[in-house]
């Protein structure tokens, strides 16, 4: 048989107190002020790595296709103006033709399509030839939801951007596209190919 007394105990050691609600959520308050700004930090270092990643690949990729040339006697199509070719992983590619008045160095693809000039190099074309199992690019898309990881464009001098589109800040008169990055190196993460020489350099700046 239970006394009144002990009845009474039971109901109060049920339920929390407010003292120990207050320290919950002040420990929540704790634990959340230290691991977002981590989270938040791993995801920056993630979008780092995948741009580092990408132009390593990349800067791999264009050097072994300069290699092959070279292996095979340089070849060309014998052409006025001469067009530098190879077959690099089953896909014929076209390489740049030297040029010294311009500091051109022969043997840096510029694209599939048959052009001899780093004035015509297309960077898309590029991307999708080096690259084995390449995310996907676009030169227009801009859209937040879209399927496309990298934006892709070429400036006056002829040198390819590569922006990591998910790096690039919300548009501020349409949230639902990224920033235009204009061939900028100071937002979002990319790297630039220059087919004159075949430098590849990367830019982090989130």
């Amino acid at each position: 048989m239970v006394s009144i007394n002990n009845k009474v105990n039971l109901n109060k050691a049920s339920g929390f107190t407010l003292i120990e609600l207050v320290i919950v959520v002040v420990i929540l308050g704790f634990l959340a002020a230290t691991a977002i700004p981590k989270f938040l930090d791993l995801t920056a270092q993630a979008k780092q790595a995948n741009i580092e990643g990408m132009a390593g690949g990349f800067a791999t990729g264009v050097s072994l296709a300069r290699a092959q040339w070279e292996a095979e006697a340089r070849p060309n199509d014998g052409g006025d103006p001469k067009k530098n070719f190879v077959s690099y992983d089953g896909t014929t590619v076209y390489l740049s033709v030297e040029d010294v008045d311009n500091n051109v160095r022969p043997g840096y693809i510029i694209g599939t399509t048959a052009v001899s000039a780093v004035a015509d190099v297309n960077c898309s074309e590029v991307w999708n030839a080096i690259l084995q199992q390449p995310p996907t690019t676009s030169t227009t898309d801009l859209d937040v939801d879209s399927a496309v990881d990298y934006f892709v464009s070429k400036d006056d001098s002829d040198l390819c951007h590569y922006y990591l589109k998910a790096s690039l800040a919300r548009s501020s008169g349409d949230t639902t596209k990224y920033e235009d990055p204009s061939d900028s190196t100071t937002v979002g993460n990319s790297f630039t190919y220059e087919p004159s020489n075949s430098s590849v350099i990367v830019y982090v700046n989130n």
